[in-house]
């Protein structure tokens, strides 16, 4: 399995997705080797892999940043998947990043890694840093285009590993995993996303093995119109070399078949799922304010519809005051969305909180009266189920996936801002409505389960791997 982001260190839902999928898999006796790249966070910081499940890594020079989080992994591994081990590879990743904001996130680990050193009167000349940088953009301007099965190679040590241009590490990942793959014992590929599409392909080139490649997100769903070329060609390939294709949604699966060409017979529709809470953690807590809270939690882009949300805010105010607008999360966008509140004269009431994570998500669910997903392209969207297994009643829009399983849930339009702000406030103003979507939602979710979906990729695995 060839993915790219897992917990505890998670942008985003695929992290999430992940998790669930192998544990439900390991639940029915399905051996996984999850093959995951050092991950580089929202604020430059290399992000280390779940502390409950094992590591297997490669030995090659890193930083003192990577060898720690090794070393503090290992520390704390007290809980293991009997079926599901890890290698983690020094590839360099950004969860949900584009070309552009990797060069961003790259450049401020650079700069951490020369405080850094000079902290620890290690020597590491700035230039010699930069000069990895360049060196890595010109090894990818004359590699072959990542839509191909990149040819195995040696993965370079030191800073070099480093380099400033995303789609290089890519190729370097592909590489990395084509070399493991000779070695593990394995049946079936199964990759997430565009980025391990070219290591999906690689792989499959070095051993035959069947291809799963599993759409969580397309270029569409995350730009729009205005797709960036490079990703649309990994895309594309990586569906039209595979064996089967899953999709989270049907909404999904139409794109792959209208935008992508891939041909409808050889895609399957596996919903996502959710871990619910131990019995009884799911109860609403007091809180100490009187205002209403309103919540989004999310990536702040242009896919999650940030903006929807501030002008359904702007009309609730103008007719309930006693409320408050939490926006939760990072995003290309958050300066905007900032700007955007106070230009709409909200200020007042909209809270920036920031990236959350752990119990700070559990702590603002505890406090939302609504959950409000706007999504303008959602493939499913794993939040709602999130908000609904902590009780918390949630609006969605229509343009998502998970509006395809969930039914007893307030469903707009993301466009349409005046439906959505008169359906928070009738949550808000009328208590009754809010305890029925929270206990028929509590119903419709225990009918979703991550074993249920790993039946049904296993059903795929088997179908893959049986002679004809």
């Amino acid at each position: 399995m060839l993915g790219w982001e897992f917990p505890p260190h998670i942008s985003g839902g695929l992290g999430t997705a992940c998790f669930g999928m192998t544990k439900g898999l390991d639940e029915i006796g399905v051996d996984v080797t999850f093959v995951l790249p050092t991950g580089v966070g929202v604020d430059g910081t290399v992000q280390g892999p779940s502390p409950h499940v094992r590591l297997c890594s490669p030995r090659q020079q890193e930083p003192a940043s990577v060898q720690d989080i090794r070393q503090e992994v290992q520390a704390v591994v007290e809980q293991v998947f009997e079926r599901v081990r890890v290698h983690q590879f020094p590839a360099m990743l950004q969860p949900y990043g584009t070309p552009e904001s990797y060069e961003v996130a790259i450049k401020e680990y650079v700069r951490q890694q020369l405080l850094q050193s000079r902290e620890s009167a290690v020597p590491v000349a700035l230039g010699q840093l930069h000069q990895a940088i360049e060196q890595a953009r010109s090894d990818h301007a004359q590699a072959p285009a990542p839509a191909s099965a990149p040819a195995p190679a040696a993965a370079p040590t030191g800073p070099g590993q480093y380099g400033g241009d995303l789609l290089s590490q890519v190729q370097k990942y592909a590489s990395m995993a084509a070399g493991l793959a000779r070695t593990e014992p394995f049946d079936v590929i199964h990759a997430h996303d565009w980025m391990t599409f070219p290591a999906a392909l690689a792989v499959q080139a070095a051993t035959g093995k069947p291809l799963v490649v599993h759409v969580h997100s397309t270029e569409f769903d995350r730009s729009g119109e205005h797709v960036d070329q490079r990703i649309y060609d990994i895309e594309r390939a990586g569906m039209h070399q595979a064996d089967t294709v899953v999709c989270v949604s049907y909404l999904t699966r139409g794109i792959a078949m209208n935008r992508y060409g891939v041909d409808g017979t050889k895609i399957e529709v596996v919903y996502n799922a959710v871990n619910m809470p131990q019995l009884g953690d799911w109860h609403m807590k007091p809180i100490k304010s009187n205002e209403k809270i309103v919540l989004f939690l999310g990536r702040v882009t242009q896919q999650k519809g940030p903006e929807y949300f501030l002008r359904a805010a702007k009309k609730v105010v103008e007719r309930f005051t006693n409320v408050r607008f939490i926006m939760a999360g990072s995003g290309d966008m958050i300066n905007r969305m900032i700007e955007e509140a106070a230009s709409l004269g909200i200020g007042r009431y909209v809270t920036f909180t920031g990236f959350l994570r752990g119990k700070d998500v559990d702590r603002v669910f505890s406090m939302a009266d609504l959950y409000v997903m706007p999504s303008v392209s959602e493939p499913f969207g794993i939040a709602p189920l999130e908000a609904l297994s902590r009780n918390v009643p949630v609006m969605i829009s229509k343009q998502s996936g998970v509006s395809e399983v969930i039914q007893h849930a307030l469903k707009v339009d993301f466009w349409d801002t005046d439906e959505m702000a008169n359906k928070i406030l009738a949550v808000l103003r009328h208590p009754p409505l809010q305890r029925t979507l929270r206990q028929h939602g509590q119903i419709e979710l225990r009918k979703l389960s991550w074993k249920d979906s790993a039946v049904q990729l296993k059903g795929i695995y088997e179908r893959l791997t049986t002679p004809v």
